[in-house]
């Protein structure tokens, strides 16, 4: 098995043809991005990636951006997938990344939208990877577990992040078993999180070791079940980003980081981190 590295565009502001310059410096594999939602510029990035043979993973919401509009209920989630997925076919990704449902729903919502969110990949070609997030459906591990038990052809991408926070504390007591979620995760979305929020001030700063350490754990856990699967390649997506999650300094509002340098330094880490894996693993 080897590791692919895909670059995230969120919170870039510069040119496509500026950020794959940069990726392609850093050693990057892809490009992660959302899926554009006018016709022209599906039709000019559709163009841009097949000109460059850069590999994309699509992500997309339902309903409608990263926080889910309140009112909608399943059937205008579906609806709004289904369109979605479509216009990712145009693209040809790799897979598409979904930030799919409401945080609200109760059980037995969740199970009937997710296994209609499963036809529906089927049904537009597009092999569906359902991230955990707060906000949406998969917010929390708990509520993750009981879908899995219903739906167990679900397949992830592990954010872990988010549920450091909505649990309040790093998951690595021995009654947290996420195993059965760890052997359907299809896609590792590489930033650390901690107790009080989704994204450390720096991964590498001695003071949030811990968090790292614990993250590398489950990142390593996905990387051990993925070469049971049979996994040829497996993906992550350095994603540390702004809106919220970068670190400012109070009055003057200046960053305390910097996103791409933050997202090579994750890159570096987890290709030598994955290195040793691989290293380890071989008869």
């Amino acid at each position: 098995m080897k590791l692919e590295i895909f670059r995230t565009l969120w919170g870039y502001t510069a040119s496509k043809a500026q950020a794959l310059d940069e990726l392609l410096a850093a050693g990057f594999d892809g490009m992660e991005a959302r899926l554009p939602l006018e016709a022209r510029d599906r039709t000019e990035f559709g163009a841009f990636l097949r000109a460059n043979h850069l590999p994309y993973i699509s992500t997309v919401f339902s309903a409608y951006e990263v926080l889910p509009k309140q009112s909608a209920a399943p059937a205008e989630h579906l609806q709004d997938l289904e369109r979605k997925l479509a216009w990712a076919a145009e693209l040809a990704p790799r897979f598409v990344n979904v930030l799919a449902g409401n945080d609200r729903w109760g059980l037995a919502q969740q199970v009937e939208f997710f296994g209609q969110a499963l036809e529906l990949g089927r049904k537009h070609g597009q092999f569906c990877s359902f991230e955990t997030h707060r906000s949406r459906s998969l917010f929390n591990p708990w509520v993750t577990l009981d879908l899995i038990r219903q739906l167990p052809d679900l397949r992830f991408t592990s954010d872990i992040s988010h549920w450091i926070v909505t649990c309040e504390r790093l998951l690595d007591d021995p009654h947290d078993d996420l195993g059965p979620f760890v052997e359907r995760v299809h896609h590792i979305q590489a930033r650390v999180g901690y107790d009080q929020g989704p994204q450390v001030p720096h991964p590498g700063a001695p003071e949030y070791a811990r968090e790292l350490a614990f993250h590398q754990q489950h990142w390593e856990a996905i990387w051990r079940s993925q070469q049971r699967r049979g996994y040829p390649v497996s993906t992550l997506t350095p994603e540390f980003g702004a809106d919220g999650y970068l670190h400012h300094l109070p009055f003057t509002n200046v960053p305390v980081a910097d996103l791409w340098s933050l997202n090579q330094w994750m890159a570096r880490t987890e290709r030598q981190h994955f290195d040793r894996f691989h290293h380890s693993t071989q008869p």
